[in-house]
């Protein structure tokens, strides 16, 4: 527990010493005139009405680490045991450069990993999102730099990581611009290998069969990937542009598996499972656009016109030994699938000026369409109850309509009311069980924000967001599968999006201190739950009637000491769940009915150590996610500490990363369902240490992404 406290005692140590900020000044002799220059620099973290800002640009946060990294270290941000992202405990959208990213969990995390921090503008963590967002819960935006010197500049990096194993990645990210024309190419390759461990210990109520075991797990990945973005100005206010992405995983994966199963107290089995797992996948995507921007009058024309696709193809492998009181039972099963979805968009934004006052319109649509196949083929002895073959269909159509206002009034009070309305017309059907379903529903979402600034140092704001979470297509997909915890898994064709409503208000003092407080409630959702057929236990998404309200309350502040060399920034949470309804609709007998927990993060950097170009940071978390009918039993503290050392005459750098070196991170949950409870501990290979290399060549100077004023002011974005 020592070691657990002292990073984060040395983090409150440097908090303490907290002095005003000052902006540096530079002197020059011109002539023998002294000329000032002042030179701003933002906030490491900007909180706004309804975003929190993450400027990493300058930072050196970013030596050693991959977008993938920076963002888990944002604030708001955490990441669970499956690599999906939360804000405040909710889940996300990313969003890259405003545009939506078709990746979500372990993929997107794989995708990630391939951008270079280096590359990071800022991040985005939008909780009350403007009716200009497809309609999810709240959004994460990445915005890259965007380059715009002469000529050819750009960097390589090297990365090692040691963590139980060692894994490689390289990068190579070029940029060129002349006059009007801009090329940006990033490719990269990675070769990563880790390792992860789970325990669980499941209980099914009727007759007490109780199953506990172990799985040891070792993943192996190579991932090369590229993008190319082309973008022309035709003039100074008309841009051409394409952006082209392509990804590619080759894994190889092994799974070791020991259990054992007693009922009502009498031993029933003992298990031994391995299971080989090879799996390819391919991403290719392409977007064009065209921007028509008037500075003067303040309107923007934004098309976008895209497709993606994605190929999944994986061979799995089990061998199962099953000893029984009565005799030894031995089961080979395969499993072959061939996963395709294909994506067609064309997007639509305008943005402009109302009158001579202020006020601001945005209006604009999507139309989505999206066809996903998974054919599912099992081959081997297989056990009774599971189907050997099936092709799995998924099409929907996604058509959405939006529209923003937004307006200050005498100076001091800003709004934004906005509407979306979002219809969807969705297919499933699976070609051997025949099973079929076809629906259709319209959903209005608004939202509305409004902010008071009662001086230069205490300002007022609350937000309204009317959300809509729908289930991802793999989760219909209702074909069973073993897994490699010995039990079963499969989707369900019968699930239900999941409306929410947020209320959000925020009091910012002396623009350096925030007091939030936050409610949520929803009627309805679908959680990962459990059911038996006959000796199998499985696993499926499930809708869940009832009500689950959420309380929040954060502070947050953003300092900097010693002449701004220091910067910390310092968040921390309560959070209250009222699970009562829920539990009582869908008989949880056994799950708390009211949760309350901490949570926080702290972000350091401290630049130019000694004066010479050494740069620290480190970065603490504490977290404990709950969610749904997911319990969390402990709580996690997670820690990041590196040091970067620049050469600048040689434009290079070389840093050392230290990852939970005081702790190791255990993801440890109990899952509760009508017929009984489910634990499982996972502990993976969040921890080690990473040495990188990074050469610079070129003017590296870069520019802010355009965005009009009431975006970067009222955060009324995209």
């Amino acid at each position: 527990m020592k070691q657990t406290l002292l990073p984060i005692a040395l983090l409150i140590g440097a908090f303490v010493f907290s002095q005003e900020k000052k902006d540096s000044i530079e002197i020059k002799k011109v002539n023998d005139i002294k000329e000032v220059t002042f030179v701003a620099k933002k906030p490491t973290v900007e909180s706004k009405v309804d975003r929190t800002v993450f400027n990493v640009a300058n930072s050196s946060i970013l030596a050693g680490n991959t977008t993938w990294d920076v963002l888990r270290m944002t604030p708001l941000v955490s990441v669970d045991n499956n690599d999906a992202l939360k804000a405040e405990g909710e889940s996300v959208t990313v969003y890259i450069n405003d545009r939506k990213s078709v990746f979500t969990g372990k993929e997107l995390k794989e995708y990630l990993k391939t951008i270079p921090a280096d590359n990071l503008m800022k991040i985005e963590v939008i909780t009350s999102p403007s009716a200009r967002y497809d309609a999810t819960g709240s959004v994460v935006n990445i915005v890259l730099k965007k380059r715009d010197d002469e000529g050819l500049k750009g960097s390589i990096t090297l990365n090692n990581k040691q963590n139980r194993q060692n894994s490689q990645y390289t990068n190579l990210n070029l940029n060129y611009h002349r006059k009007n024309f801009t090329q940006t190419l990033v490719s990269s390759y990675s070769d990563n290998t880790w390792v992860q461990g789970n325990s669980f210990v499941n209980t099914i109520n009727e007759n007490n069969i109780v199953t506990e075991g172990s799985t040891q797990n070792i993943f192996k990945r190579k991932n090369p990937s590229a993008s190319s973005t082309s973008e022309y100005e035709i003039n100074d206010k008309n841009t051409l542009g394409v952006i082209l992405e392509f990804y590619q995983g080759k894994g190889n994966n092994t799974s070791e598996l020991e259990s054992t199963q007693y009922n009502n107290g009498s031993f029933n089995f003992l298990r031994n499972q391995s299971q080989i797992t090879n799996s390819t996948d391919r991403t290719l995507g392409s977007n064009l656009f065209y921007k028509y921007y008037d500075k003067e009058k303040n309107r923007i024309l934004d098309i976008n016109l895209g497709s993606n696709y994605n190929g999944q193809s994986d061979n799995n492998y089990f061998l199962r030994n099953t000893a029984f009181t009565n005799g030894t039972e031995i089961q080979e099963t395969g499993i072959v699938s061939d996963i395709e979805n294909r994506n067609y968009y064309i997007k639509i934004d305008y943005t402009q000026p109302i009158g001579k006052l202020g006020g601001n319109f945005e209006i604009g649509g999507k139309i989505d369409f999206n066809n996903n196949v998974i054919p599912n083929t099992l081959y081997g002895n297989l056990v009774s109850g599971l189907s050997p073959r099936d092709v799995f269909h998924y099409e929907d159509n996604i058509n959405s309509l939006y529209a923003n206002y937004s307006k200050t009034f005498f100076k001091k009070l800003e709004t934004r009311i906005g509407l979306r309305y979002e219809y969807i017309d969705y297919k499933l059907r699976q070609d051997i069980a025949g099973t079929s379903r076809r629906d259709s529903y319209g959903t209005f979402l608004p939202n509305f924000l409004v902010k008071y600034t009662f001086s230069n140092k205490y300002d007022l704001s609350f937000t309204y967001n009317r959300n809509l979470w729908r289930p991802w297509y793999a989760e219909f997909n209702p074909f069973m599968q073993p897994t490699n915890d010995g039990f079963y898994a499969r989707g369900n064709m019968n699930l239900l999006p999941n409306p929410s409503d947020r209320f959000y208000m925020k009091f910012g003092f002396m623009k350096k201190y925030f007091l939030s407080a936050r409610y949520s409630f929803t009627k309805q959702d679908y959680w990962q739950t459990y059911t038996t057929e006959g000796d199998k236990i499985i696993s499926e998404p499930t809708n869940f009637l009832g009500k689950v309200h959420k309380y929040n309350l954060y502070a947050n502040t953003n300092q900097s000491f010693l002449k701004n060399k220091l910067i910390v920034n310092l968040g921390f949470g309560w959070n209250y769940i009222n699970n009562s309804d829920f539990n009582a609709r869908n008989d949880l007998k056994n799950a708390a009915d009211y949760l309350s927990f901490w949570s926080g993060s702290t972000n350091l950097t401290y630049t130019n150590l000694f004066n010479k170009n050494i740069n620290l940071s480190a970065w603490v978390e504490v977290s404990n996610q709950n969610n749904g009918n997911s319990v969390a039993n402990v709580t996690n503290i997670f820690h990041n500490l590196s040091a970067t050392k620049i050469f600048p005459k040689t434009q290079m750098e070389l840093s050392l990363q230290l990852m939970n070196i005081f702790g190791r991170p255990n993801f440890d949950s109990t899952t509760f369902s009508p017929i009984g409870s489910f634990r499982s501990t996972t502990k993976s290979d969040w921890y080690g240490f990473s040495l990188t290399f990074v050469k610079r060549f070129g003017n590296q100077k870069v520019k802010e992404n355009t965005k009009t004023d009431v975006e970067k002011n009222s955060g009324g974005g995209k």
